[in-house]
């Protein structure tokens, strides 16, 4: 399963479903893979994953974020927002043309 390609599957699949083919069996022997599942075997991805270069690390301690860790308000803080809506009947005035 983790060397099947999700593209590959999911291209494969749109692709049959807009040209609408495999819709009717064919008169032959039965394909048990399908077309979605030949499409999938032919572009499989490599059984081997490439090592890690540099091992895990932990956080710098000396980070340039460092002093202002646990500076941010532990409680959510409320806030009142006071909107004025105004309708004008007869639109603005025309601003005159210099």
């Amino acid at each position: 399963m983790d060397r099947i390609s999700f593209t590959v599957l999911l291209t494969t699949a749109g692709d049959l479903v807009t040209t609408a083919t495999g819709i009717l069996p064919d008169p032959g022997p039965a394909d048990l893979a399908g077309q979605l599942g030949t499409a999938v075997l032919h572009a499989l991805l490599p059984a081997w994953r490439k090592p890690r270069v540099k091992a895990r690390t932990r956080k710098n301690p000396t980070s340039k974020y460092g002093p202002n860790a646990g500076q941010h308000p532990q409680n959510a803080q409320t806030y009142t927002v006071h909107a004025e809506i105004t309708f004008f009947e007869n639109g603005l005035a025309s601003r005159s043309r210099r």
